[in-house]
């Protein structure tokens, strides 16, 4: 059975509604989850500062060490997304050992889980601190993350999501993109005076199909597999007796290590031709060493997990980027960005036990 105060530590967390603003229009946002997270670390001892401003802020609580030991960042994010077609979704639910409620998988069983281990740090004297950081926006654009590396420096990090308990020291990057062709408006009875802005976006969108084959067909990653890329969403034209005047397509390019933005970029103005491409959100693709310290010690303190490759991607690919090197932990559940999530509560108190073993081992 899983410790009873951690679990009740990840009820409170599933309370507090904080779907991410920037995904639902009026969303609860972070402060009140970002207000409880501080105080619970005040609590119990740990250093506490808020960044990123009173809308969107993220906290950093620190187990200060004794000296002269190395430090570890242990990373979630507090915002989730929407809550659509759930029933009760802050009500969270105990059945067979699994948590049901929004976020309770991502990511709030992992945030619980490095909160508690950071308490127990606090308690156990190491010499080098362990860092908790709470951030903002990850569902977004990780404003949070960026937040506290302009704070907090680190010699390790590991991130809690959700991994089933495997230890991932890889996942993709992405692209987002826009790709815009005009035409010209007109009665639908004069297609001498009209230009079909939709029908202009047909070669392009058979383009894209015909890359994401030879893209899916080429470079593989040994963890991750191929990139791809995909249509996420088309708009244009007012009404059926117009021509439209405008065409609007969102896409994304999921890439792996060694697939540069510029090369993405390029790849898209090739098949884009006279249409405009506008590059959206970039963010690139993380991979550590398999045989890093950071590697050996977590996969020893978490009792040999298997070493993974995960297809999403976190803010580790942030952190990394700053030079710190990090890898992925998390516990086992189901549901991310669905209608019914599930946290396994035995496995949020194997991720605690694991990043506390690493917190005494890496910061001894």
């Amino acid at each position: 059975m899983a410790d009873r105060a951690l679990t009740e530590l990840v009820e409170q967390l599933v309370r507090i509604d904080s779907v991410n603003p920037d995904l639902s229009s009026g969303a609860a946002g972070e402060r009140e989850i970002a207000s409880f997270v501080a105080d619970w670390c005040g609590e119990h001892n740990l250093d506490v500062d808020v960044v990123g401003g009173e809308e969107r802020p993220s906290v950093i609580a620190t187990a200060r060490g004794s000296g002269a030991g190395r430090s570890l960042l242990l990373n979630a994010h507090l915002d989730t997304v929407g809550v659509v077609g759930m029933t009760a979704p802050h009500e969270p639910r105990i059945d067979d050992g699994k948590l049901y409620g929004r976020g309770g998988y991502d990511m709030k069983g992992g945030l619980a889980a490095i909160m508690d281990a950071a308490a127990r740090a606090q308690e156990s004297g190491l010499r080098g601190d362990v860092i908790v950081t709470a951030v903002a926006d990850e569902e977004v654009a990780s404003i949070g993350t960026q937040a506290v590396l302009e704070h907090v420096r680190a010699d390790a990090a590991i991130v809690v999501e959700p991994t089933e308990l495997e230890l991932a020291v890889a996942h993709k990057g992405f692209a987002g993109f826009e790709i815009e062709t005009e035409g010209v408006a007109a009665h639908g009875s004069r297609p001498h005076l009209g230009v079909d802005a939709i029908a202009k976006m047909g070669p392009i969108l058979v383009a894209l199909k015909e890359l994401d084959e030879r893209v899916q067909s080429g470079a593989q990653h040994p963890l991750l597999g191929p990139g791809s890329l995909h249509a996420s969403l088309i708009e244009g034209g007012q009404e059926f007796s117009s021509y439209p005047a405008r065409c609007l397509l969102t896409g994304e390019r999921r890439t792996i290590p060694g697939e540069t933005p510029e090369q993405v970029e390029q790849e898209l103005r090739a098949l884009a031709g006279d249409a405009e491409l506008r590059m959206l959100v970039t963010r690139e693709s993380f991979e550590i060493a398999s045989d890093h310290e950071l590697v050996e010690v977590v996969r020893r303190c978490a009792g040999e997990p298997k070493t993974v490759g995960v297809s999403f991607w976190a803010d580790s690919g942030l952190i990394a980027a700053a030079g710190i090197p990090t890898v992925l932990f998390g516990p086992i559940g189901a549901g991310a960005h669905a209608v019914e999530e599930w946290v396994d509560l035995d496995s949020v108190e194997r991720v605690r036990d694991g990043c506390l073993a690493v917190a005494s081992e890496w910061c001894a």
